[in-house]
């Protein structure tokens, strides 16, 4: 059975980017967990977080996190909230390593000011309120990681290599 990679940090880290690029290397699936709910729900996350709230939004991350952690074989890049269900800290744990990928509050303003689907970020000072996410969720993630990786101003490239290199077996 192949073994499951799982992409925890806060938005902006680079996630789905760095995902895509190990799936070149290790040839398993890659899923991005918003993509998957916004293909299951035919609304984009700001449309959800708009009409559901955050709490509906999380809801359908839970189910969706559920499903996508009992696949084989997947390198999952997940929304940066995930890690405040108990429930999701546990799958991602139980089901595959998990890797924090982590940047500072002013490499994360900078990757996510020109996005609009951000909805979090959706406010008069996105620094403060980016620092205030981070203050929350940094405990959680690392407390399921196996790995803490930082990408702030590293290339895509060297993360990746550095991902590899934890997960590729000694040699005998």
């Amino acid at each position: 059975m192949q073994q499951n990679i799982f992409l925890i940090g806060p938005m902006g880290v680079g996630k789905t980017t760095i995902g895509r690029q190990l799936c070149s290397y290790l040839h398993l699936d890659f899923k991005d967990s918003d993509q998957e709910i916004e293909e299951k729900t035919g609304a984009s996350i700001p449309l959800i977080f708009e009409v559901e709230g955050e709490a509906g939004f999380r809801r359908r991350e839970c189910e969706m996190i559920d499903q996508l952690t009992q696949l084989h074989g997947v390198i999952l890049a997940t929304g940066g909230g995930v890690v405040l269900n108990s429930d999701n800290r546990q799958h991602l744990s139980e089901r595959g390593s998990v890797i924090y990928l982590h940047a500072g509050p002013a490499q994360l303003l900078k990757r996510t000011s020109r996005s609009k689907n951000r909805p979090l970020l959706k406010t008069e000072n996105p620094r403060e309120k980016i620092e205030q996410l981070l203050n929350e969720r940094i405990p959680l993630y690392e407390s399921i990681a196996d790995l803490k990786v930082e990408t702030g101003r590293r290339t895509v490239r060297a993360v990746v290599r550095e991902i590899l290199r934890y997960l590729a077996p000694p040699a005998a």
